[in-house]
């Protein structure tokens, strides 16, 4: 069997759409991930930037299951001595919407410059209009 080197070139990206309206955090984030990553393509390679790009649409409307909303908390640190800040759930929805979704979905790609790539190819808008629509994007359903 031979292995497979495929150009970047040759590799054929798709838009999709993803309604996560009442959709859990988790399980959103994990397919979200997947498709960027190119996971669900046959020529998939762990190293390379073979995925499509996902539009994110009604991050505000994603749900948490039990208490999650007053109990997850983020911790971001300003860099000063005592400076780390601790924002909860709810609070971060009020804020930034979009938030908790990208940082989910950015905790499940791979660390490093690939990653960072790779986030770049998710766009989360917080309600259903996004200015995408030239790019025919597939919709799926989660």
């Amino acid at each position: 069997m031979k292995t497979l080197f495929v150009k970047p070139a040759d590799i054929e990206r798709k838009w999709f759409i993803i309604d996560v309206d009442g959709v859990p955090l988790g399980r959103a984030a994990a397919r979200i991930a997947s498709i960027v990553r190119g996971k669900e393509k046959a020529v998939f390679s762990p190293h390379w930037e073979t995925g499509d790009f996902v539009v994110v649409i009604n991050a505000e409307k994603i749900a948490v299951t039990g208490a999650k909303a007053t109990k997850k908390l983020y911790h971001h640190h300003s860099g000063f001595v005592g400076g780390l800040k601790t924002v909860n759930f709810e609070k971060m929805m009020e804020k930034h919407p979009c938030s908790p979704l990208e940082l989910a979905v950015k905790g499940m790609l791979p660390k490093g410059p690939l990653g960072r790539k790779l986030l770049n190819n998710v766009k989360v808008y917080p309600s259903a209009e996004h200015p995408h629509a030239a790019q025919n994007p597939q919709v799926i359903q989660l």
